[in-house]
């Protein structure tokens, strides 16, 4: 097959007293539509790595091509380590043709709310919580929603008539193809939510989009290397698709993530003040589709690791089914998740750091000479002697953010409260 052709993009949106304004179709939506179509072609992209692309519905200047393909080589980093491809950022893609009329920038008027992407995790239940009382109005924000969105959503006080809804489904042809052993892996999802939310803020008149990325996303998954499962979680995403914003799309939307200045820690530790989401969160990719834990991956055991210090045992227990401290066949998960292997699993979990320090202070914890859970045991007789930074960690502040002063000042206050 020498080309393939993507023809269709399904994307739904819930219409309800949320869209703001009129006269918003179709000049002001289809720039939008356009950076969507260009993001959900890396899925496509990714089935063949054909070094030429031709983009038929739009032109774009040089130097946005030279940021897309940037995006394409940084973003599918985990795809080609996995499929054991390697390339160069000049050499991957000889040609990105665009053709067509060059879209303009939009610029909606703004009723001054926040956007804020809901995914069901506890990053953005922190998100939501610590900003629901802030002046600004709030709207909730799912791609895909699934079970735990929705209550994340409900439980922070907010119904699903003040939330914004987008669907997306891929193409069939994809998945056929998939099927009949074209390339598949990782694509960085986070960037499709960035150009998704910007839609949703235009169609909500939100002048702000406050994402729920974390410092510890910046940290390789392959150690020694630019390789990163959360890519698109990265500051240095954050930054340029900031300055892409500004000079390309729509300059007048604020992108950040609140949670940027802050890490895997001290979030579970802000999460430990939300009874009403312990059991309604859910950040386990294997058990989505039931809406469970499954209790065997590396964003289990990681989400368990960092509450422990917050959440008693029993507690713990009981929300996700059994104690996974204690199950020794995760040892080796927790090798990974501990630095003690090549890699950290690919998967959206905390820096090494971060895991050591918190396994360090679930240790110290213990009174001398009471029995270990299995893993902490395990962890103990194969630890290094760095010192434990589990405190230090706790009072962390990353300078490497864009979160407006106002709301800056606000978590700055949640971390001393």
């Amino acid at each position: 097959m020498d080309t393939i052709p993507l023809h269709n993009i399904w994307i739904s949106i819930a219409v309800n007293d949320l869209i703001y304004g009129e006269g918003l179709f179709p000049e002001l939506i289809e720039p939008l539509v356009f950076h969507i179509g260009l993001i959900e072609l890396i899925s496509y992209w990714k089935l063949a790595c054909p070094p030429k692309v031709i983009i038929k519905p739009g032109r774009l200047t040089d130097h946005q091509v030279s940021w897309w393909r940037s995006l394409y080589f940084n973003g599918l980093g985990e795809f080609f380590y996995t499929n054991g491809i390697s390339a160069s950022q000049d050499e991957f893609i000889h040609e990105f043709i665009t053709e067509g009329k060059t879209h303009q920038m939009i610029f909606p008027d703004s009723n001054s709310s926040i956007l804020v992407p809901v995914g069901g995790g506890k990053d953005s239940v922190v998100t939501l919580e610590l900003l629901k009382n802030q002046k600004k109005r709030l709207v909730p924000f799912v791609l895909n929603p699934r079970e735990a969105s929705w209550r994340s959503i409900e439980k922070a006080g907010f119904v699903r008539s003040q939330t914004l809804a987008v669907n997306r489904k891929l193409d069939p042809l994809m998945l056929e193809l998939n099927n009949k052993g074209f390339l598949n892996g990782h694509t960085p999802f986070s960037a499709l939510l960035a150009f998704v939310s910007v839609l949703g803020a235009t169609l909500t008149g939100s002048d702000e989009v406050a994402l729920s990325n974390e410092s510890s996303a910046n940290e390789p998954t392959i150690p020694g290397t630019m390789i990163n499962h959360q890519y698109s979680k990265s500051f240095h995403f954050e930054s340029v698709f900031r300055e892409y914003l500004k000079a390309y799309l729509a300059p007048g939307i604020n992108y950040y993530s609140f949670l940027r200045p802050v890490n895997e820690i001290q979030i579970a530790r802000f999460f430990s003040d939300f009874p009403a989401h312990f059991f309604a969160f859910r950040s386990c990719n294997v058990g989505s589709k039931t809406d469970s834990w499954c209790g065997q991956c590396s964003k289990c055991l990681f989400t368990y690791i960092v509450l422990s210090p917050f959440l008693q045992s029993n507690l713990l227990r009981e929300i996700f089914g059994r104690d996974l401290l204690n199950d020794s066949s995760l040892s080796h998960i927790l090798e990974d998740l501990a630095g003690m292997s090549d890699e950290k699993p690919f998967e959206c979990v905390g820096t090494i750091q971060e895991v050591k320090a918190t396994l360090d202070e679930l240790i110290n914890q213990y009174e001398p000479g009471v029995r270990l859970p299995a893993l902490l045991n395990y962890y103990r007789a194969h630890r290094d002697n760095e010192p434990g930074t589990f405190r230090k960690l706790l009072r962390q502040w990353s300078e490497e953010n864009f979160v407006p002063a106002v709301l800056a000042k606000h978590l700055k206050n949640s971390i001393d409260a």
